[in-house]
């Protein structure tokens, strides 16, 4: 069995408060890569729970989180149609994922 690990990194200013995050992932050729943002999530399976990390830089931009939230819901829509293959739901969180770039007025790529 391989096992391999994902590391992030955060420096802390005094109240707590990332100041910078990094992240490496050696099996992705990724070393200690700059990053603003970073959403993790766990399922633990005993306590039935999703365990999270999020964390922001205190200089990440309004428009650029909006934009990462928006790519996020994005991502665990296609995430869930590939693991649950429930093609309704997908459509409607889909329908959602438009709904909030539209109104936060983010621009998308064309189709």
């Amino acid at each position: 069995m391989k096992k391999t690990k994902i590391i992030f990194d955060v420096e802390l200013d005094e109240n707590k408060i990332p100041e910078k995050i990094s992240w490496s992932a050696s099996d992705g050729g990724v070393k200690a890569e700059e990053s603003k943002a970073v959403f993790v999530s766990v399922w633990d399976d005993k306590a039935q729970e999703t365990l999270k990390i999020d964390l922001w830089t205190k200089d990440m931009p309004l428009d650029q989180m909006n934009i990462f939230f928006h790519q996020t819901l994005v991502s665990m829509s296609d995430t869930f149609l590939r693991s649950t293959q429930n093609e309704k739901m997908t459509d409607s969180f889909k329908q959602f994922c438009d709904y909030f770039a539209e109104n936060l007025k983010i621009k998308l790529p064309p189709n």
